[in-house]
């Protein structure tokens, strides 16, 4: 066992001498060749045998996806996808449109439980929360043919009133919300104490005045 040892060390000390000394000149074909030299030194220096044609057919393990098979792959899916087309553009627009018009039934829970919790007396949070819960709606509102300019075609035209109605309905909804908490705050002329400047005064029919 010392012996080869011994030997491998010589001859790798020659290998690498020879290496220093001529580079152009040496070929690692010859260590790969050599049976004297160790198994792992011969695989290191000999080039990796060729794949077979069958090797093609053979499916990867699971987990291994080789270099070639993902460009296969990603040229089969570029080559695979098609432009969409106006009929399919059309609908992704509709599907969009029906999305921004729901977006405000999407906030109602939360507006709602935050009026809840704010509570009913004069303050600066309430007022702000009531001020925000009034703007956002109306300024859509006014906003509305911006909102669904994008998706408005000459083909979907037919369809985008019914999107832009459940809109309209849904901001009027967060409208009522916000008359419901200016109720509860107090704030809506509701009472009959609320209109005694138009009150007449009644006249009695009878007097009564107490004497001795």
């Amino acid at each position: 066992m010392a012996l080869k040892l011994l030997q491998y060390l010589r001859r790798r000390q020659q290998f690498c001498q020879q290496s220093r000394t001529y580079p152009q000149i040496y070929h690692l074909s010859s260590t790969a060749m050599d049976p004297s030299y160790p198994y792992w030194v011969r695989q290191l220096h000999s080039p990796p045998n060729p794949k077979s044609k069958f090797a093609s057919q053979i499916q990867d393990p699971p987990g291994f996806t080789s270099s070639t098979t993902g460009k296969r792959a990603a040229l089969a899916k570029q080559q695979a996808r098609k432009p969409p087309t106006p009929e399919e553009t059309d609908i992704l627009k509709v599907k969009k449109s029906w999305e921004v018009a729901l977006a405000p039934a999407k906030q109602l829970p939360m507006n709602a439980i935050m009026m809840y919790m704010s509570g009913n007396s004069l303050q600066i949070f309430s007022i702000m929360m009531v001020f925000m819960l009034f703007k956002n709606p109306v300024q859509s509102l006014l906003q509305i043919n911006q909102a669904f300019a994008r998706y408005e075609t000459p083909r979907t035209r037919s369809k985008m009133w019914v999107v832009k109605a459940v809109y309209v309905l849904m901001n009027l909804v967060a409208l009522a919300l916000g008359i419901w908490k200016v109720n509860g705050m107090g704030l809506l002329p509701t009472t009959r104490s609320d209109w005694l400047a138009w009150e007449t005064q009644r006249e009695p029919r009878e007097r009564a005045i107490f004497a001795f």
